[in-house]
């Protein structure tokens, strides 16, 4: 398996159930945390309250969870370092070398962190029935994968788990009056819609957190557009960012490969809100129900034809 991402390390377990041996080959480590993959908690409110609270209460405790992680990675990425160095060390064996394998050269949290269910893939490699190679490849040959310090991987077969490639708006195209959109000319409004673009909303969601975190808020929010419009009778919703305003990154506080690849190609954000991509949760879930939808940013126009108009 060619990678060390979340697919990678969901693969090698997995497929090592039925092959004779897997081996996951990686240019670099990413950091790794195993989880039982039964809420015990969960399981215990669901079975002694109402499914709507304790619904409530496990999202809660799930969203808080995520983001003290996360948080506690960007106030003290030494101590987090450690301490999930200290947890691997333990899934292992005190006996076994985490380095080059086990060891990123980034903290945790600049890029996203792979979770495995029951320290499967653990297992899997204290079994002997896996293993992780740390190197880069030569070539490709009939055989096998020659890698650059010289040592050579057998393979029956390769499995290419290289990562995602985002895109902006889904490689779709756009035009407004017959003029081509390139979103890498916009800014994002509330990290979901695209300045000078009017009625065209797309979801980022967090790149710290649960994706759909953020989805939920973004197609509350759109719906707010949809009834503020349908209230006055006006048909177009158009972002309008004010003259000047400093271009930043998309994303800036994330250093995946896959990610720094395309920012070029991406939205840009600005230097104050509503034009901020923030990737903050908390912030969202508190703007996002509540703030004005005439902010001043979005610029509604183009009345409905009245009745008598639409006769003409």
């Amino acid at each position: 398996i060619i990678g060390s991402g979340a697919t990678a390390v969901t693969l090698l377990p997995a497929m090592a159930e039925t092959a004779r041996h897997v081996t996951m080959l990686q240019r670099s480590p990413t950091w790794i945390a195993a989880k039982p993959a039964k809420d015990r908690i969960a399981n215990f409110l669901n079975a002694i309250l109402p499914h709507k609270l304790a619904y409530r209460m496990i999202r809660a405790k799930n969203v808080w969870y995520s983001r003290f992680i996360y948080q506690s990675s960007v106030k003290n990425p030494d101590k987090m370092r450690k301490e999930m160095l200290k947890l691997t060390q333990k899934e292992l064996g005190k006996d076994w070398d985490l380095d080059p394998d086990f060891i990123p050269s980034y903290n945790p949290w600049e890029q996203r962190l792979c979770l495995v269910p029951d320290s499967d893939l653990f297992k899997t490699l204290k079994s002997g029935k896996g293993s992780i190679v740390t190197d880069h490849i030569e070539t490709i040959t009939e055989t096998g994968i020659q890698l650059k310090s010289g040592k050579f991987i057998e393979c029956d077969f390769i499995v290419k788990a290289t990562g995602i490639s985002i895109v902006a708006l889904g490689e779709s195209d756009y035009t407004i009056d017959g003029k081509a959109i390139d979103p890498a000319d916009t800014f994002g409004y509330e990290g979901m819609m695209f300045s000078g673009v009017p009625n065209l909303a797309s979801v980022f969601g967090y790149i710290n957190a649960s994706w759909t975190l953020r989805a939920d808020l973004i197609a509350e929010y759109v719906c707010r557009i949809i009834n503020h419009m349908d209230a006055s009778g006006l048909r177009q919703a158009t972002p309008t960012p004010p003259e000047g305003m400093e271009a930043r990154p998309w994303i800036d506080c994330f250093q995946a490969g896959y990610l720094l690849r395309v920012l070029d190609d991406l939205p840009k954000q600005g230097d104050r809100d509503p034009w901020l991509n923030a990737q903050d949760y908390k912030r969202d879930k508190q703007v996002f129900p509540t703030k004005p939808i005439d902010d001043g940013h979005m610029i509604f126009s183009n009345p409905a034809p009245t009745i008598a108009q639409a006769a003409e």
